[in-house]
Order: structure tokens, then C-alpha cells, then sequence
């Protein structure tokens, strides 16, 4: 009778472990996604703070007359992007599909922190935009092309790596933030755009460029800061899950993003003082931004010195870019969007397969992968490149022959904030102190 009681004891208590290990399990799991929603909101409230700072980088790095512009065509891409996103977008990006090209689940799909969060990054691929083509652009205009690039252009690429089940997933491609799904989309629909539009007038004059500095580049040094805090919960957030490895991993991503924005930002740094025998504020906050396009794609799979590399040659890069596009294109780009979106969102996606890794393994060329990831990484950035260029051109161009792109020589003139809102950023007499 001893020895039976002692049995039924001793197996009850091995239940009795095996359901407390059960709960625990439960409950740990219970926690990591509420934290994983946390951290997922969080990281969105970031990305929307962005907004600011584009807002401020585009209106100190272009004329004081255009400011209110600038700030109506930002506030324009959080209201839009919201709801066409929310309406449209999610379900074009993350729905159903069956041939890893285009995807739909009907409209209205999404929810909570997920939805809010990819949210953000659509009105972020929209705002590329305004920068390039500030100072000459029809309101009227952008408001069409914000609709069409949050609803239709941006949504539906990003399905092709993001949803899971694209043609680019399956092929291996990676981008974990977005260097190409959301800045070279945005990068290269700008350069589209400033193409179009035209150069302000008096910035080619017989041939040669002529500088139209910013009114404020204390204002777009703020900016530059804002957006680099904001690229925390950009990169950070797109981990997608807090708690246990995901925390890591999530940590490691904000930590690689911030080694590589400031190796940008030195990159340019140097590069100006070296070419212009000046440091030069504008192209430096530009690296910083290059910086972060470069590790975008690549914050999940790079190593902290693959990071700093990364940034650096992007850093150094935008320099030179925004001279090329400048100077031998003859494109005028109000604040290098097209070379800090475009041209690095390309080079952020294409790293990967140079000194990627996976884990503990290389992937790149450089570091015993081979070349296959760097083949795949090339055909995904090629891919939204042309996806970008092809369907912002025929959006355009319709709008171009139709309502028009441009605003009239007397407007541009006088300013955009007068004639297109009828307010102006700074009333009364200015006394610069000259």
C-alpha cells in the first residue's frame, strides 16, 4: 500500500512539472508577441516621426519661398498614404496569390500594429518624391501621383519579396528593410519625375550649373538627425517580433544601423573636404542618409564591420552621384533624393551579395558565398528599378499631357507657398545681416 501511494505520488508530481512547463511555455510565448506588438508600434510611431524630418530636410535644403509647399506635399503623404494604403495597398502587397506576382485579398485588409506599421513605409516611399522636384511642381499634380504610388506602384512591387510567397522570396532574395522596395522605388520614381518636370529656372545657364542653396541647412541638419532616429524603428522594427532571438536580433539590427549611418556620414565627410577643400554640410548629411540606405536592405544578414563598410562606400558614393546626375545629366534634384534613394538603395541591395552573411556563414563573393546571392541581388534591384521607372513614367507623362506638371514661370518665381496655398512660411521684413 506504501510503495503504491508512493507511485501515484511521485507521478503526479512528474505531471505536475510536465503542465507547469507547458504554462510556462505558454506564457513566454503570450509575452514575446505582446511584446512583439509593442515594439512593432513603437517602431511605427518612429518611422511616422520621419515625416518631420523629411519635411524639414526638404524645406532647408530648397528655397524659403516653397517651404509651406514642402510641408503641404509631406502632411499630404501621411493623410494619403494612410488611407489608400489601408483601403488598397495592404491587400495589394500581402494578399493571396498564385503566381508570386501580384497579390489580392479585397479591400480593407489588415490590422492593428502590423497594418500601422506598413503603413508608414508606403507614405515614406511616396515623400522621396517631393524633394527632388520641389519648387516648380503643380500641387494638383502631386496629389495624384501620392495616390497612385502609395495604392498601386509601391504596394504591389514590395509584395513581390515581402508577402513570402513573391517571385523574388522564392528566388532568395533579400531585403529585409526596404533599400529597394521602398528607396530605390521611391529613388527612381523621383528621378522619373525631375526628368519630366524640368530644372527650376536659372539652375542650367549656358551650359553650366548654377547653385540654388537651401534657405535653412540648420533646419535640414535637424531633419537629417529626426530621420536618423527614425531609421531605428525603420530598420529595427521590420524585425517583426520582440523576445528571445528576435531581441537580439532586432538590437543588433538598430546597432548596425547606427555604425552605418555614421560611416556615411564621414565617408561624404571626407570626400568634400578632399574634392571641394572644404567640408561640405549638404553632401555630409547626405552620406549620413547614404549610410542608412546601405544597410536598409542588408540589417538583418550584414556583420558590424560589414555595416561600417557598407555605409562608408555609400557615403562616398552619394557624392559623387549627385555631381554625376548633376553636372553631366543635366537633372536638377532639388536635394540629391534620386542619388540618396535611387543610386544607394541599389548599392544597399547589391552588398549583400558582396560580404553578406547568414548567421555565422558568408553569402557574398567576397566572403566564400559565390556568386549567386550577388546575382539574385542585382536582379531584384533591377527589377524595381524598372518597375519604378516604367509605371512612374506612364503616370507621369499622362499627367504631363493631360492636366500638366509645371507651374507657370510667374509662379515659380514668386513662390509656390503664395501661389499655390496662399501663405507664406516666414511673413514679415527678413534681416539676413548683410
Amino acid at each position: 500500500m506504501t510503495n503504491l501511494f508512493l507511485f501515484l505520488k511521485t507521478n503526479f508530481l512528474l505531471i505536475q512539472e510536465v503542465a507547469t512547463a507547458e504554462d510556462l511555455e505558454k506564457a513566454v510565448s503570450a509575452i514575446n508577441g505582446d511584446m512583439g506588438m509593442l515594439w512593432m508600434l513603437l517602431s511605427g510611431i518612429l518611422v511616422f516621426f520621419m515625416q518631420a524630418g523629411f519635411t524639414l530636410v526638404e524645406s532647408g535644403m530648397t528655397r524659403s519661398k516653397n517651404a509651406v509647399n514642402i510641408a503641404m506635399k509631406n502632411l499630404l503623404d501621411i493623410c494619403v498614404g494612410s488611407l489608400t494604403y489601408w483601403i488598397i495597398g495592404y491587400s495589394l502587397m500581402y494578399g493571396d496569390t498564385s503566381n508570386g506576382w501580384f497579390f489580392w485579398s479585397g479591400l480593407f485588409q489588415g490590422e492593428g500594429a502590423d497594418l500601422f506599421f506598413q503603413t508608414m513605409f508606403a507614405a515614406t516611399a511616396a515623400t522621396i518624391v517631393s524633394g527632388a522636384i520641389a519648387g516648380r511642381t503643380k500641387y494638383s499634380t502631386y496629389v495624384i501621383f501620392s495616390v497612385v504610388m502609395t495604392a498601386l506602384i509601391y504596394p504591389i512591387s514590395g509584395g513581390w519579396q515581402w508577402q513570402g510567397e513573391g517571385w523574388l522570396t522564392e528566388l532568395g532574395f533579400i531585403d529585409f528593410a526596404g533599400s529597394s522596395i521602398v528607396h530605390s522605388v521611391g529613388g527612381w520614381a523621383a528621378l522619373v519625375a525631375a526628368i519630366l518636370v524640368g530644372p527650376r529656372i536659372g539652375k542650367f545657364v549656358d551650359g553650366k550649373v548654377i547653385p540654388i542653396p537651401g534657405h535653412n541647412q540648420i533646419l535640414a541638419t535637424l531633419g537629417v538627425f529626426i530621420l536618423w532616429l527614425g531609421w531605428f524603428g525603420f530598420n529595427g522594427g521590420s524585425q517583426l517580433a520582440w523576445g528571445g532571438a528576435d531581441a537580439i536580433g532586432a538590437s543588433n539590427v538598430v546597432l548596425i544601423t547606427n555604425i552605418a549611418a555614421a560611416a556615411g556620414g564621414l565617408g561624404a565627410l571626407v570626400t568634400t573636404w578632399i574634392w571641394y577643400g572644404k567640408p561640405h554640410l549638404a553632401q555630409t548629411l547626405n552620406g549620413a542618409l547614404a549610410g542608412l540606405v546601405s544597410i536598409t536592405a542588408g540589417c538583418g544578414n550584414m556583420s558590424d564591420t560589414g555595416a561600417a563598410l557598407a555605409g562608408l562606400l555609400g557615403g562616398i558614393f552619394v557624392v559623387f552621384s549627385i555631381e554625376f546626375i548633376e553636372k553631366k545629366l543635366k537633372v536638377d534634384d532639388a536635394i540629391g533624393a534620386v542619388s540618396v534613394h535611387g543610386v544607394i538603395g541599389v548599392w544597399g541591395t547589391i552588398v549583400i551579395g558582396l560580404w553578406g552573411i547568414d548567421g555565422d556563414a558568408g553569402i557574398g563573393l567576397f566572403n566564400g558565398g559565390g556568386a549567386k546571392q550577388l546575382g539574385v541581388q542585382a536582379l531584384g534591384a533591377l527589377a524595381y528599378a524598372v518597375w519604378a521607372v516604367g509605371l512612374s513614367w506612364i503616370v507621369l507623362f499622362t499627367l504631363k499631357k493631360t492636366i500638366g506638371l509645371r507651374v507657370s514661370k510667374e509662379v515659380e518665381e514668386k513662390g509656390l507657398d503664395l501661389a499655390e496655398h496662399g501663405t507664406i512660411a516666414y511673413p514679415g521684413k527678413r534681416d539676413r545681416g548683410e
